[in-house]
């Protein structure tokens, strides 16, 4: 009695639909609520947002939810995509982001927009299922969220991670699924998951997918080496600038976050930066390097990241040859270069260190670092087929 008491004033105060800073804060300490394979129609509360404290539960933020064999978003949860994204496995991605009602995000052409305080971002990693306990190593050509949301019996949900912007700045938050697919726990620690990955014409390698923890979202999203602070990676307009099938239509996504009232102040989509796919054979070959390396590197690899020392920056907005590797003698990179002269050969993709490092699978080698335990194939042939085409030498 004392218990169904307390999920219905629960239920009662979420529903309310008013910001969580008007609410107390729940710490992880807190009893986690038990989620269950519930009918898609059943009452849902609001999204709530913790001003404070790390939820035990992924089921407390009432983003997402298992209901009738879906991954299903809540109401005003809007899904996204990226024209390239950052690899991770082989993982295929679904991207949320709800915003307190009445707040926007300010665009901004170049970097992230200037998100309100009650921003959530979700992004849930998952596989396609193959036979047997193995998943499949396949393209991701975005999620397919016909029927309400994941169809849990096709795919294997691994984890989904929390970027929610709070007061004093923006913090991850890493929830690693259980095997039946019903309850995502925060695991600030991290976990290691095996995979078998099958690729389409029948072989298989094994994967031991990282889940980071909480300090090694830093790696990636902390980049300004002077601040510290993390910041969002994907939602910059370059990034998002392409189409998206909603429910009621396919619509371009920085018009369509403008119409929900998710963003102001952004142009007409074909005034707005726009990357390339990296994996459409109609666009340009630089274009298509450019942006792959941008998402995949450019993070830490730029005037301001992490890798800003190296000399090395793969940024959108670094445009001087020598800056992008071209015939680039290396600092301090030691068993990194595998004995190569420069970061990037012209025309000659197996004397570049950009491509050793991006084939390998030494951790004290590969680049990137963080986020893969295997090989890009695809985006390695990507960055081979650039450097071949590029003319001159090195002297």
């Amino acid at each position: 009695m004392r218990y169904a008491f307390a999920v219905l004033m629960s239920l009662l105060i979420a529903g309310c639909g008013k910001p969580s800073a008007d609410v107390a804060p729940q710490a992880s300490s807190q009893s986690a609520p038990q989620a269950v394979n519930i009918p898609a129609d059943a009452p849902w509360p609001a999204v709530h947002f913790f001003a404070d404290g790390q939820p035990a539960d992924l089921a407390q933020w009432n983003v997402l939810r298992v209901a009738d064999g879906r991954l299903r978003l809540n109401r005003d949860v809007l899904p996204y995509d990226l024209n390239t994204a950052l690899f991770s496995d082989y993982a295929h991605k679904l991207r949320t982001v709800w915003m307190p009602k009445g707040q926007a995000a300010q665009f901004d052409a170049q970097r992230e927009f200037d998100f309100p305080v009650g921003t959530i971002f979700s992004k849930t990693f998952y596989y396609p299922r193959g036979e047997g306990d193995a998943v499949l190593r396949s393209a991701d050509d975005g999620p397919d969220l016909a029927g309400g949301g994941l169809q849990l019996s096709k795919v294997r949900l691994i984890e989904t991670r929390l970027l929610v912007r709070r007061q004093d700045g923006w913090i991850a938050l890493p929830y690693v699924w259980n095997a039946e697919q019903t309850q995502a726990k925060l695991m600030r620690g991290g976990e290691l998951v095996s995979l078998q990955l099958l690729a389409s014409d029948g072989s298989s390698e094994q994967a031991q997918y990282t889940v980071p923890d909480q300090n090694q979202c830093a790696g990636c999203h902390g980049t300004d080496m002077k601040s510290k602070a993390l910041h969002p990676l994907g939602p910059r307009a370059r990034h998002l600038n392409r189409d998206f099938a909603y429910d009621d239509g396919v619509a371009n996504q920085l018009a369509h976050w403008t119409k929900v009232g998710y963003l102001h102040g952004a142009p007409e989509p074909a005034k707005a930066p726009r990357d390339a796919n990296w994996s459409d054979p109609d666009a340009p070959l630089d274009a298509r390097a450019r942006a792959y390396l941008d998402i995949n590197c450019g993070h830490c690899h730029s005037p301001t990241g992490p890798g800003n020392t190296s000399g090395l920056w793969l940024d959108a907005a670094t445009q001087e040859p020598l800056r992008l590797g071209r015939c680039k003698l290396p600092i301090a990179a030691g068993k990194g270069t595998g004995d190569r002269r420069h970061d990037i050969v012209p025309g000659k993709p197996d004397e570049s260190i950009l491509t050793y490092r991006m084939v390998s699978d030494d951790p004290s080698v590969m680049m990137p670092e963080l986020g893969r335990s295997v090989v890009h194939a695809e985006g390695v042939q990507l960055i081979r087929d650039w450097i071949a085409a590029q003319q001159g030498t090195c002297g």
